[in-house]
């Protein structure tokens, strides 16, 4: 697989997909979003792979969209590629491994949204969110009006749509929006650490949880409890299941193999 916009790593059962755009700050645009999807169907095909990190480097996570493409676009190319750019992160909230957004700098507009497809998001000190599209006369369109209102609650959405501020990662911590605050050079350790405990459980049981949490937050609550018992009880079926319970049982750690 060539790739452009990303450096891709494998480690143990760790995939690292980091953005490498940075004279244009990672900005996404449609070669980006072609070959994250790429990606995104390499990790759900390897079977070794458990957990995955989404890092921009350094210096930046992602600065938002393409303005240089979007201030000549018309409406069809932007509903194209704001359609591919939705594909793309939606592929990433169904993704059957864990993603960690590991956040540095820069998380704007389109960059800001793409963390909100992640799992769980750690920010470096002295990150920056925001959703600046109102200064550009336009509203985001890649989830920021949705999957951060499920996430932080709609007060604090309309405050960051409709002023276009940005937030520190202080506040980004106190609304929900980021789970962990770590030191800048901190950051990847803390992510891998994180992504190795990750790796340790049963990948059928993170997927199960993965699954409801995301089914329950679209349908009423009856539906969603229904829905847990079903994953709850399928797991009773697992390899994984037998084991985590005999090695509880054991005073062991267990060691799940994904069935």
């Amino acid at each position: 697989m060539e790739l452009q916009n990303f450096l891709y790593e494998k480690e143990a059962g760790i995939r690292i997909v980091t953005l490498n755009r940075p004279k244009a700050m990672n900005s996404i645009n449609g070669e980006l979003i072609a070959e994250l999807s790429q990606i995104l169907d390499d990790i759900a095909a390897d079977q070794a792979a458990r957990v995955v990190i989404l890092t921009g480097g350094e210096k930046v996570f992602a600065a938002g969209g393409d303005v240089a493409f979007m201030s000549k676009a018309s409406p069809l190319e932007v509903e194209t590629f704001a359609s591919s750019v939705m594909h793309t992160f939606l592929k990433m909230e169904k993704l059957d491994k864990p993603i960690i957004a590991a956040i540095s700098g820069l998380a704007l507009g389109g960059g800001c949204e793409m963390t909100l497809a992640c799992d769980i998001r750690i920010a470096a000190e002295g990150a920056v969110f925001g959703m600046p599209e109102i200064n550009l006369g336009i509203i985001p369109g890649a989830g920021g009006t949705q999957r951060l209102t499920r996430l932080v609650g709609p007060g604090w959405v309309k405050y960051l749509v409709m002023t276009g501020q940005t937030i520190d990662t202080e506040t980004a911590f106190k609304i929900g929006l980021v789970n962990q605050v770590v030191p800048k050079e901190n950051l990847m350790d803390e992510a891998k650490k994180l992504a190795s405990k990750l790796a340790a459980k049963s990948p059928v049981a993170l997927k199960a949880a993965k699954t409801c949490i995301n089914y329950g937050m679209n349908v009423d609550l009856a539906s969603g409890l229904a829905y847990e018992v079903k994953n709850m009880a399928f797991l009773f079926s697992t390899e994984d299941q037998k084991e985590g319970m005999k090695a509880f049982l054991e005073k062991r750690k267990p060691q799940f193999i994904g069935k």
